[in-house]
């Protein structure tokens, strides 16, 4: 007698693509399904770490014949839904970048972290346009904005790509740009990636090399004079300079040297792409003004871009919010230190940052993409460490506190990128250009129409 063993439906699916199949059985599956943000828990049905553009087709496909929804995750620091009982797919391993030095643009497959952009680019001549990591995704990072140090002088990074290669769906392999599927090009720009899996994109580069840069610390009793101070600089700052102000809580760690270590700071910082000469001067505003405890504003390579904000590398359980601030002004201010820097204690927050957005950004014509609140001037972005429930609680009642402070200076606009979770589902219209929801949504109900990609912004179908 013959006994034959039938296949599971999981390695007929390993069977047809490169890359690999993990099973919640899987001995690698625990790894497999951690986000960079380690406070998302997910336990997807199956997870497949895809190798080309045919494995995500084929992963799409199987997903929509098993009736599992569809997550995606390069990096996982941003998260809007944990991926539980669906089929994520890791795009880690989809990681070419090809730099045109003529065309001075990149393509960026979907897996690839900016800092690997960075160091192709920079090596002939050029630089794309970051954030302040370099060890996030470029996909998800551009699909809902992208503002980073160059910012305010060649605008978003979605505003900067030419081309996207999607899978839909349906399964359907897609290319999006101004001349092909235009719809589809305008909806992904700010949407996340709610209208299809993005496998690729091409995006400008531009010639940085050198740039004046870096932090200034004042005292934290300073705060309100270093946000009123920094308000004044950059009412007619050029197009060149792209900053932040900020309440800077280090946590008491070693790693940290002494002098950082448990400490509170107002800082300003910041990146200048024009003539260094020029960047010198413009920071006699500070010099002549007040001599900061640490001034570390000097010439930098534009390859040591992630040194301006000191992002962590390592994964932890990170709290996001943030909001699109129309002023800066004396009461919101106020708002902002207290709560940046602690009431009645210290506060839960590491910092408590106000980005100057406007110059390139703020001129793109507002039906160019579905990106939305162009107009406003800063936004707001807080961030703590939850590692538990009961923290994460804490910061969400905290940062409740905070915008209701905030509210006359409030645009009601929100910045997707910094936002996460239920927070995230709830304000998508907020974040898009106006009218902008009701057309993706009906773009959604075209590519997909049962919702598959609903692990990405909270975009659902129209009913059509």
């Amino acid at each position: 007698m013959t006994i034959t063993l039938m296949e599971s439906p999981s390695q007929t699916l390993q069977a047809q693509i490169q890359g690999q199949v993990i099973t919640p059985e899987d001995p690698r599956y625990d790894e497999a399904r951690l986000a960079w943000n380690r406070k998302v828990i997910q336990h997807p049905a199956l997870i497949v770490v895809v190798k080309t553009v045919d494995d995500v087709q084929t992963a799409v496909t199987y997903a929509r014949q098993h009736n599992l929804g569809v997550a995606v995750q390069g990096t996982g620091h941003g998260n809007v839904r944990p991926a539980d009982d669906c089929l994520l797919i890791l795009t880690k391993e989809m990681n070419g970048v090809t730099i045109d030095p003529i065309a001075q643009t990149a393509y960026v497959e979907a897996g690839v972290q900016w800092g690997a952009v960075l160091a192709a680019a920079q090596e002939r001549g050029l630089a794309p346009l970051l954030g302040s990591s370099p060890t996030v995704g470029v996909v998800g990072y551009t699909l809902g904005g992208g503002l980073g140090w160059l910012g305010r002088k060649y605008g978003l990074s979605l505003d900067n790509v030419l081309q996207f290669e999607l899978v839909t769906a349906d399964g359907q392999r897609r290319i999006a740009s101004a001349t092909e599927n235009s719809d589809l090009f305008w909806g992904l720009r700010g949407s996340g990636g709610s209208l299809g899996i993005v496998t690729s994109l091409v995006i400008r580069l531009f010639p940085v090399t050198t740039v004046y840069a870096g932090n200034l610390f004042y005292p934290i009793e300073m705060a309100t004079d270093v946000f009123r101070h920094y308000r004044a600089w950059v009412a007619n700052a050029s197009d060149e300079l792209t900053t932040s102000v900020l309440i800077m809580n280090f946590p008491p760690i070693p790693e940290l040297p002494d002098f950082l270590r448990g400490q509170s700071f107002a800082m300003v910082r910041g990146c200048f792409c024009g003539p260094v000469e020029e960047g010198e001067k413009l920071l006699r505003h500070w010099r002549d003004w007040q001599a900061p405890l640490l001034d570390d504003f000097k010439t930098i390579p534009f390859t040591e871009a992630a040194t301006i904000s000191n992002d962590p590398i390592d994964p932890l359980p990170a709290f996001n919010s943030g909001a699109w601030l129309s002023e800066l002004s004396d009461e919101a201010i106020e708002a902002i230190v207290r709560y940046g820097a602690g009431i009645d204690g210290p506060s839960p927050y590491i910092f408590a940052e106000v980005r100057h957005a406007g110059g390139a950004i703020g001129r793109v014509q507002p039906d160019t993409a579905v990106f939305g609140n162009r107009d406003a001037e800063f936004v707001l972005s807080v961030v703590g460490v939850a590692p538990h429930a009961e923290a994460h609680q804490q910061l969400v009642a905290y940062t409740g506190e905070l915008k209701e402070a905030l509210r006359p200076s409030l645009t009601g606009g929100v910045y997707m990128n910094f936002l996460e979770g239920v927070e995230s589902q709830q304000r998508i219209r907020d974040g898009l250009a106006a009218g902008g929801y009701e057309r993706v949504s009906q773009l959604k109900a075209q590519v997909d129409p049962d919702n598959l990609l609903r692990y990405s912004f909270n975009v659902s179908p129209a009913k059509m």
